[in-house]
């Protein structure tokens, strides 16, 4: 009888755990009843609006198949006439290139005289056998030669400068004016420019006046003659770069003839009396010179601390969301999670958008080789050995086991994070940063909390989600891994009652979130 009545308690309790777990699960059943009837109603439609979309594409390639018949015909005839008319405009322009030519001339528009000129000339030469291009080919001879002369007039007149030069020379060039005759030419009226300047100086000094200033010295000759020599050996070097090592050789002569000129007029500008610093001591003084290295390295330096800076603003912007969120939350009385938290989806897209920013600017940068199941991985309280060591009872009852020692001692062997490690010039090193300092702040706000078991279970909801996502965009998934395995763990070790959802029920919540 004692049996008998023992057993019989042990099937009421039975029977009240199953009907606690129906009750408790009776909104899945209907929810998953729903989904599968929906899901059949869905695919019907779907191979409905499937075979409607297979019936559309064969009369729409029906129809494609009698439209190309059709023009067949008509786009032959049309690209013909196409190529006729390019034909018929070329010619107009040929026609058309003596009138062209004048009224070029007329308007001085030198460079388009010469544009038009270059386009036709090969064309003319080509067909010259002909009567009609050979008659348009002797008035465009006929134009150019008085556009050589009028540009020959205008480089000889010397009023204008060295770019204005140096443009009628280019020209004249193109039109087939002899290069060597040009050199000679440009570097004569070089000389007649700076040779004034040289006398200008020389006026300025005088024969035997009071000393003057060195750095107005300096200035006047720099701004003058130096500038004027510059502008003369880049137009040069630019124009008859055809002319090889004697072309250079002869610019070298002329530089180092009006240079050492330029130079001997020093003597003339030193005071009668000692100075107490030379002239190069005084250089240095009033125009202090950084090396190229120096400067470089600054640079270099300063763009780190912007980017630090950077990476500090945007995971503080993070930080303070993840902050707030678990806050203002009561984690003891929460229901039993059924989606993702609006904030945590916040996080991922504004990850996302930063990502997006940095990549206009920085190249993607060297990842770790990332396993196959990065995105399957589902955070449980007891999902590794680390974690099981820290919250599983202990099997001996004499021995309860110190969950904060056990704690402490796995801290001691785990990998240490630097969450303000240094920036590098990359994509990864820069959302990296940002993600450790705001899964850094999740952590840190989780362990000043006491979560009830549903509060666990939606912490272990919203880690799970932001793996999903986050893990993509470090140098490191087990970075991400890590710092994710500690917010829960922090959360279990703060629940009276850590019990977990099942992984697979966390994954649907997340797919659906």
């Amino acid at each position: 009888m004692d049996s008998e009545t023992d057993m019989v308690r042990q099937i009421r309790a039975l029977d009240s755990d199953m009907q606690t777990l129906v009750y408790e699960n009776y909104n899945k059943f209907i929810s998953a009843t729903d989904t599968i009837r929906k899901m059949k109603n869905d695919f019907r439609k779907m191979e409905d609006e499937m075979d409607r979309l297979a019936t559309n594409m064969a009369v729409i390639t029906d129809f494609s198949a009698r439209i190309s018949a059709t023009l067949q015909d008509r786009h032959e005839r049309i690209t013909k006439l196409a190529g006729v008319h390019a034909l018929l405009r070329k010619l107009q322009f040929l026609f058309e290139l003596p009138s062209r030519l004048t009224k070029c001339v007329e308007l001085g528009a030198y460079g388009q005289a010469v544009r038009y000129q270059g386009r036709a000339q090969a064309v003319l030469q080509q067909y010259q056998h002909l009567p009609s291009f050979r008659a348009i080919q002797d008035d465009c001879q006929v134009i150019t030669a008085r556009l050589a002369q009028q540009l020959r007039q205008r480089f000889r007149e010397g009023g204008s400068g060295a770019p204005e030069q140096a443009e009628c020379v280019e020209l004249l060039l193109a039109l087939g004016e002899p290069a060597e005759e040009l050199c000679e030419e440009f570097l004569a009226h070089a000389r007649g420019r700076l040779e004034e300047e040289l006398r200008s100086l020389e006026a300025e000094l005088g024969p035997s006046p009071p000393a003057p200033d060195v750095l107005e010295f300096t200035d006047h000759g720099g701004s003058g003659f130096v500038g004027g020599l510059c502008q003369v050996a880049a137009a040069y070097q630019e124009l008859f770069a055809a002319q090889g090592p004697a072309g250079a050789e002869r610019l070298a002569a002329f530089a180092r003839e009006l240079g050492s000129r330029y130079f001997a007029l020093w003597p003339l500008a030193a005071p009668p009396y000692p100075l107490p610093l030379s002239s190069a001591s005084l250089a240095q003084d009033q125009f202090p010179v950084t090396p190229v290295s120096t400067l470089c390295a600054e640079a270099r330096e300063t763009a780190r601390r912007l980017l630090t800076h950077y990476v500090k603003v945007q995971g503080l912007v993070i930080s303070q969301m993840l902050r707030k969120s678990v806050e203002t939350r009561d984690w003891l009385s929460t229901l039993e999670p059924r989606n993702v938290r609006a904030v945590m989806k916040r996080v991922v897209e504004d990850t996302t958008a930063i990502d997006v920013q940095v990549g206009l600017l920085y190249e993607e940068g060297v990842r770790k080789a990332q396993s196959s199941d990065s995105s399957k991985r589902t955070f449980s309280v007891y999902s590794s050995s680390r974690q099981q060591g820290r919250y599983a009872p202990s099997y001996t009852p004499s021995a309860p086991m110190d969950t904060n020692l056990l704690s402490n001692i796995q801290k001691l062997f785990s990998e240490r994070i630097d969450v303000f490690s240094p920036v590098e010039f990359n994509k990864v090193s820069v959302l990296t940063g940002i993600i450790k300092i705001s899964l850094k702040t999740l952590l840190e706000c989780v362990r000043l909390r006491t979560f009830g078991r549903f509060g666990l279970q939606q912490v272990q909801v919203d880690c799970h989600f932001l793996q999903l996502y986050l893990w993509r965009f470090v140098a490191d998934e087990e970075l991400v891994h890590l710092l994710l395995d500690e917010v829960v763990a922090s959360a279990a070790l703060r629940c009276p009652d850590p019990v977990p959802m099942e992984p697979s029920v966390v994954e649907v919540i997340c797919e659906r979130g």
